[in-house]
């Protein structure tokens, strides 16, 4: 895939399908959107996904800089999709006053010679937020492409949006936030060297430093499942500070992978956050917080061994 970061000077050769969007999570609206533009690549069009860098709710600051997805999250999902072009706009002051109809002609037609445009009903783009899905169908002839806009996809009678995604995330409900998603919440990144208590009684564990952009939910342990090397395997997770072990107030995702006792410092891996199962806490001393993390293991275990059954048919 070919990502376009940093400049306003890009060019994309041949026609493309386009998709516009802030795709901030990549749920199943977004997925629904992006399915559109997969689709064209039958007619020889590449697909590519328009987004801005930052989203513009963080330029002008009515939003947090937490994201749902990071940008090399984005790209990577991006890529296993399919996607051939990935635009991340620069969005500053000055570009984000351009004229609605000038982003269409110069940076649609011009620079990506999009034939197929695909957005949805409430895109926004240009000066003042003011160009909309009714401006793109009005210049479609015009300008020489198709355009598709597509309608909300609902969950439990609301639109899904990535705003219900990360009120979903930021609340603790995990099982709520992979129904909007379509797969559960991940964290990925590189396994780093810990305190490595787990290991000094027994329950070794991988731990992960999330990026400071990365929206996490509530500290406390949580049911995960990681994939490493191709592999999924079952854990329990805590996210936050491990105040009963640690001083250094460092946040973390720290997993106990079920039967698993390799090294892997330096791998990538992926934790999906499955479900809240207690709040973070300090305990009294080390011996209480191991008696909590052997209940806390078993409880897990009992709850893969469910999840299983239920993916078995029994």
């Amino acid at each position: 895939m070919q990502v376009i970061h940093g400049t306003t000077e890009f060019g994309i050769e041949g026609k493309c399908a386009a998709a516009i969007g802030k795709f901030d999570g990549i749920h199943l609206g977004h997925q629904k959107l992006l399915r559109h533009i997969l689709e064209q690549k039958e007619r020889g069009w590449k697909a590519a996904v328009f987004t801005f860098d930052p989203p513009p709710a963080v330029l002008f600051g009515t939003a947090q800089d937490k994201e749902l997805m990071t940008r090399e999250e984005k790209r990577t999902a991006f890529g296993k999709m399919g996607v051939d072009v990935l635009v991340e706009f620069p969005l500053s002051y000055e570009t984000a006053a351009i004229l609605p109809e000038d982003f269409i002609q110069e940076i649609l037609v011009e620079k990506m010679h999009t034939a197929y445009l695909a957005a949805g009903t409430d895109v926004t783009f240009g000066r003042r937020g003011a160009g909309n899905a009714a401006l793109l169908r009005s210049m479609a002839e015009r300008c020489g492409y198709e355009v598709h806009i597509i309608d909300k996809v609902c969950y439990n009678g609301k639109a899904v949006s990535s705003t219900g995604v990360r009120q979903a995330v930021e609340t603790g409900r995990m099982e709520e936030a992979a129904c909007l998603l379509g797969a559960p919440y991940d964290v990925s990144g590189t396994v780093a060297h810990g305190n490595r208590f787990g290991r000094t009684i027994g329950m070794p564990t991988v731990n992960l430093i999330p990026p400071v952009t990365k929206l996490l939910p509530p500290n406390g342990v949580y049911y995960s499942e990681v994939r490493l090397e191709g592999k999924r395997m079952a854990g329990i997770t805590n996210i936050g500070y491990k105040p009963t072990v640690s001083e250094a107030g460092r946040m973390g995702v720290e997993t106990y992978i079920y039967d698993f006792d390799r090294e892997i410092y330096g791998a990538e891996i992926k934790v999906s956050l499955l479900r809240f199962k207690r709040p973070e806490k300090k305990f009294r001393g080390t011996d209480e917080l191991k008696e909590q993390m052997v209940k806390d293991i078993e409880e897990g275990r009992q709850y893969h061994r469910l999840l299983q059954g239920r993916a078995d048919g029994l």
